[in-house]
């Protein structure tokens, strides 16, 4: 199914002949279950294996609030995906969704943004991959080279992607599962340990609250990421079966989910283990907090377990995160908003092989030159920026104009359309307190989306609105 072609009949109002190309070239198999099932497991696991760490270096042990903030400022944009998900269930989630409201230039800055969004996203997991296996290597008493390990591990997955594995999932999800039930049944334990200090969380967050709530809001910025994997739900909505119904519930459910998660796991990690844990000897944040809980709380060698479970899970989720990634360039490439060579799929194994290889250069260049930090602040800013576009969506949609009567979704977010007037506002703040280094990336890729549509897009795109008037 081509994506503009969906748009045109979208655009004419033929939901009828979207309905028919989707279940002419994709099988919706997902259930309810199994779209809760994908967006938690792409969420959580940088978000629970590595942001932990970097929250608490901001904010301090009350961290489980940054998290809590961080899901409320996302619900808004839940919210709205979910209204677009239901009017447009087709592949491709965001970047179609932004592309069909606003047009080709706000097309081509949402499309890149969303790709460097989920490169990034990646490249912090490789990072994380890193710390967990450097955790056992130093166990084992085996030397690594940290840099060698990620950049070989990036060219696995990018090779991988080129062959078009399809069998991470297989094993990422029980993988995945598995860990999170051994740290909640780990937490759980905590909460009857004698040492367990409730007040320590609990102050920590309000303390901070009151003397500087700008930290707070920093931390929730910095974290805001750890939800991308919900957007997953949107970019698989033509494999989902009733998606009408399923997508919204989906994510809305996954949302609550992955909220109560990180908010009760952190809170937990914070009372149960005394003094600053979370940084290492020079005082940089670490990049393996669930390995240092796990190993004071309970035993090196479950510590180790742990470990070997997180970075299995960390390189499979960066690998169908370079996946998602490229499929935006080549998405692009498909509406010629970008070179034809990037829409090119490899004879031999079907994939787009130049967008696959692009993206990992790409995130290559991240990794060897910007702080770990900047590279979660980058993943979480460009994350903040779609979320404001969605919610801007809805209120253009939902506008009485000729042009948008085609946009008739079942599900439809509720206190419109002040739920949507919050998003923006907020995002707009937290974008704003994550610092210089946020707004600037934020900016680089509006030039970068302006720049390349100037140079390349505008003369290449097929205006299908000004198309559909002419054969009209």
């Amino acid at each position: 199914m081509d994506i503009k072609s969906t748009a045109d009949k979208l655009l004419k109002g033929d939901v009828s002949g979207v309905v028919d190309d989707v279940k002419s070239t994709i099988k919706r198999s997902l259930t309810l279950v199994g779209v809760i099932i994908v967006t938690v497991a792409a969420s959580i696991g940088s978000g629970l294996f590595v942001l932990p760490s970097f929250a608490a270096s901001v904010m301090g042990p009350g961290i489980w609030l940054a998290f809590l903030l961080a899901g409320i400022v996302f619900l808004p944009g839940a919210l709205s995906k979910s209204e677009l998900a239901s009017a447009m269930p087709v592949n491709g989630g965001a970047y179609v969704y932004l592309e069909r409201s606003f047009g080709p230039i706000i097309g081509t800055i949402s499309g890149l943004g969303l790709w460097a969004s989920f490169l990034l996203k990646s490249a912090f997991a490789l990072i994380g991959f890193s710390a967990y296996m450097y955790a056992v290597t130093n166990y084992l008493d085996i030397s690594t080279n940290a840099t060698f390990v990620i950049m070989s591990a990036l060219a696995l997955i990018t090779i991988l992607n080129i062959f078009g594995i399809k069998k991470v999932k297989a094993f990422q999800t029980p993988i995945l599962a598995l860990t999170t039930i051994l740290i909640l049944v780990i937490c759980f334990i905590q909460l009857f340990d004698a040492s367990f200090d409730f007040s320590r969380p609990i102050d920590g967050a309000f303390d901070v609250s009151r003397d500087d709530p700008v930290l707070v809001a920093e931390a929730a910025a910095l974290v805001f990421v750890a939800y991308a994997g919900i957007y997953k739900a949107g970019a698989l909505g033509g494999e989902i079966k009733e998606p009408k119904k399923n997508l919204p519930a989906g994510m809305l459910l996954s949302l609550l989910l992955i909220t109560l998660l990180y908010v009760v796991v952190t809170f937990i990690m914070m009372g149960a283990v005394e003094g600053e844990w979370w940084v290492n000897s020079d005082g940089s944040p670490r990049e393996d907090p669930i390995f240092a809980f796990v190993d004071a709380v309970a035993s090196t060698e479950i510590g180790i377990a742990m470990a070997l479970l997180a970075f299995l899970t960390m390189i499979s989720g960066a690998l169908s995160g370079l996946l998602a990634a490229s499929r935006f360039l080549f998405a692009m490439a498909k509406d010629c908003l970008l070179p034809d060579n990037l829409s090119e799929t490899n004879e031999k194994f079907g994939t787009p092989h130049w967008s696959i290889i692009i993206t990992g250069v790409a995130m290559g260049i991240c990794i060897l030159t910007l702080p770990v930090k900047d590279v979660a602040k980058l993943a979480s800013g460009f994350q903040i920026m779609v979320i404001v576009a969605l919610n801007a969506c809805v209120i253009i949609l939902r506008r009485e104009n000729q042009k948008h009567e085609w946009y008739q979704p079942e599900f439809k977010s509720p206190l419109y359309p002040f739920v949507q007037v919050f998003g923006i506002i907020a995002g707009a703040i937290l974008v704003y307190l994550m610092g210089s280094k946020a707004i600037i990336g934020a900016l680089a890729a509006i030039v970068l989306g302006l720049s390349t549509y100037k140079i390349y897009g505008e003369k290449n795109y097929k205006n299908l609105e000004n198309t559909s008037l002419e054969s009209e």
